[in-house]
C-alpha cells in the first residue's frame, strides 16, 4: 500500500506557498484509488467543508476518517456532530478511530487493503520513501521547529539543507532556517539560544536514528523577506512544481 500524505487544501490561497500546497493536494487526487479525508471529532470548520466539496468532484471513492473520538465520551454528541455538521451520507464510508489508543486503526487498514486493485509493487520492498536523504534531513529539522513553534510561526519558516557530507562514520549536515521577518529571529533562537539548541539536539537524535550514523549538525537562522509569497524563493527551498 502506498499512502500519499497531501497538504491541506486552503480556502484563502492568497500567498504563493498556499497556492503551491493546493496544487500538490489537487494533483494527488488524480492518481489514487481511494481518498481518506481525515478530520477531528467534534470539530468541523469552514475549511473542512471546503475540502469536502472539493472531494465531491473526484472520480474515486472518498472515505471519511474521524480521529480523536476518545476526546468525545458522549456518543450522542458525536452522532449529532456526524449527522448535522459533517453530513456523513456524502461519503462512501465513515471510520471512527483514535490513533492515540489504536482504536479502529486496524479496521481502516483492512478496508484500505481490500479497496485497492491487485498490482505489482511500485517500489522495492525495503523502500519506505522516494525522497532523498537531504530532503528527509530538512523535514526532520522542520518537524522539531514546528513542534516548538507551530503557534508562534505556523507557516513563516522553512529549512534548506546547505551541506550534506558523509565521512568515515559521520554525517555532516549544515542547514539554514529561513524566516520572513527579522523580528522572528529571537523566537527561533530563543533566550540565550535555548530554543535553537533544543531543536538542534532533538534533530540530531532523530537524524542519527534515521541514518544509523553519528551526525554533526549546524543550524543558522536567516531572513528571506516574504519567502512564502515569492515563487523564485519557493523553488530555491525545494517547493518545485516539477515534483507534482
Amino acid at each position: 500500500m502506498v499512502y500519499i500524505d497531501t497538504p491541506g487544501i486552503h480556502m484563502a490561497a492568497s500567498r504563493a506557498l498556499n497556492r503551491y500546497m493546493n496544487r500538490v493536494a489537487r494533483a494527488s487526487l488524480h492518481d489514487v484509488d481511494l481518498v481518506l479525508f481525515l478530520v477531528e471529532a467534534d470539530r468541523w470548520t469552514r475549511q473542512d467543508e471546503h475540502v469536502a466539496r472539493t472531494l465531491s468532484t473526484v472520480d474515486v471513492p472518498v472515505d471519511l476518517v474521524v480521529n480523536k473520538i476518545d476526546r468525545v465520551p458522549d456518543k450522542s454528541q458525536l452522532l449529532n456532530f456526524l449527522q448535522n455538521e459533517v453530513k456523513t451520507d456524502r461519503f462512501k464510508r465513515v471510520f471512527l478511530l483514535s490513533a492515540l489508543k489504536g482504536d479502529g486503526v486496524g479496521d481502516l487498514e483492512r478496508t484500505v487493503l481490500e479497496s485497492l486493485p491487485f498490482s505489482r509493487p511500485f517500489y522495492d520492498e525495503d523502500m519506505f520513501t522516494d525522497r532523498s536523504e537531504r530532503f528527509l534531513a530538512g523535514e526532520l529539522i522542520r518537524e522539531q521547529l514546528m513542534l516548538r513553534l507551530h503557534q508562534e510561526l505556523p507557516y513563516a519558516l522553512t529549512v534548506e539543507i546547505e551541506e550534506f557530507k558523509r565521512e568515515k562514520g559521520l554525517v555532516r549536515i549544515a542547514a539554514i532556517i529561513w524566516i520572513e521577518r527579522k523580528g522572528q529571529k529571537h523566537i527561533v533562537i530563543g533566550k540565550g539560544g535555548n530554543v535553537l539548541k533544543q531543536v538542534g539536539t532533538q534533530s540530531r537524535r532523530a537524524l542519527q536514528e534515521l541514518f544509523g550514523e553519528k551526525v554533526f549538525l549546524k543550524l543558522w537562522v536567516k531572513v528571506s523577506r516574504d519567502w512564502s509569497d515569492n515563487e523564485r524563493a519557493l523553488k530555491q527551498f525545494g517547493y518545485d512544481d516539477q515534483d507534482i
